[in-house]
């Protein structure tokens, strides 16, 4: 017989998350769909794609977060010059001790940001590959593993073409889920405005303020009870029609992998759990199945040409998918 996730379990997970939001949102305007899915995907064991424009708070947030986690923090800017030792490491002479000793790069930490991935030349982006995918890393040959919880969250303006190298397909399929920032509207960007006015975004004395709400020790429990949450063979089948409806549709050219299965069932285990509830269902399917899949289609060239996007593709793939 199945043992769930239990009733104390949920309510800790959901009560820590909310205390979160609350933090976070003492500071960050707007946000909170990006929030959710950093969250998701750290408590998923799964990597983040966040796609848009600059100054959307975008690593404000993550910084924050990282905090409230109580994780090790560590940041990448990206530059054509980037090599592939200024993220991993390297190891170097010591003279004192008369040997190599190990310089780990900040890929070594629990929650990566990877500032404006799309302006690393291939072989820098490719650095983060096996960390992606093996939580792992070789410097001269030799393999060290990466401490859990990990996550690697990587930025990129897709608005800019010069000086940027697109990741491949092989690429954009490693991260379990992507985000598309934007603008905030009317309202929120007067309520930016006067918090400004007010002395309210004072980043230091903030940030200064924020005391760990979890442990690292507190996510990897969260993450092996969350596999204990219920899916019902009927919502697995959702999961696998919609999965299939992206292969088969007119305007995609490779549809989802088995990898964006398994980040939706995952995803959706967590949306139930900070929901609290031990058990999935089709809303939570449906809600994140635009972030598990539409960094993971490749559209045909004539669907391109006529300006349909991948996000559109997803909805219609949501909307023409019977709901168990």
């Amino acid at each position: 017989m199945e043992t769930r996730i239990t009733d104390q379990e949920l309510s800790a997970l959901s009560r820590a998350y909310d205390r979160i939001r609350g933090e976070i949102s003492r500071y960050i305007v707007g946000n909170q769909d990006l929030l959710e899915i950093i969250f998701i995907g750290l408590l998923a064991e799964g990597h983040v794609l966040v796609e848009g424009i600059p100054g959307t708070a975008k690593s404000t947030l993550v910084k924050a977060t990282a905090q409230l986690m109580g994780c090790e923090f560590r940041r990448v800017q990206c530059g054509i010059d980037t090599q592939p030792a200024d993220v991993i490491g390297v190891r170097v002479w010591d003279s004192r001790q008369q040997e190599f000793v190990m310089k780990k790069g900040p890929l070594f930490s629990n929650i990566l940001l990877v500032d404006e991935i799309n302006r690393l030349p291939p072989k820098s982006q490719s650095a983060f590959i096996e960390a992606m995918g093996e939580r792992q890393a070789t410097i001269d040959g030799i393999t060290m593993p990466i401490e859990r919880p990990y996550i690697a969250i990587a930025t990129q303006n897709p608005l800019e073409r010069e000086g940027t190298f697109p990741l491949i397909e092989a690429q954009k399929d490693r991260f379990m889920f992507s985000h598309r920032s934007a603008f905030l509207e009317g309202a929120a960007e007067l309520e930016v405005i006067r918090r400004e006015h007010t002395g309210e975004l004072d980043w230091p004395s903030y940030f200064a303020s924020l005391a760990p709400v979890l442990q690292k020790a507190d996510l990897l429990r969260f993450s092996q009870a969350l596999r204990r949450v219920h899916v019902e063979e009927p919502v697995l089948a959702y999961i696998r029609d919609l999965v299939m409806a992206t292969r088969e549709h007119s305007d995609v050219e490779l549809g989802v992998s088995a990898r964006g299965s398994i980040a939706l069932v995952r995803g959706a285990k967590v949306r139930a759990a900070i929901a609290n509830r031990n058990y999935v269902i089709p809303d939570d399917v449906k809600e994140l199945a635009p972030s598990a899949f539409q960094h993971r289609l490749l559209l045909t060239r004539e669907a391109e040409l006529s300006g349909i996007a991948p996000a559109r593709v997803v909805q219609e793939v949501i909307g023409a998918t019977g709901v168990p």
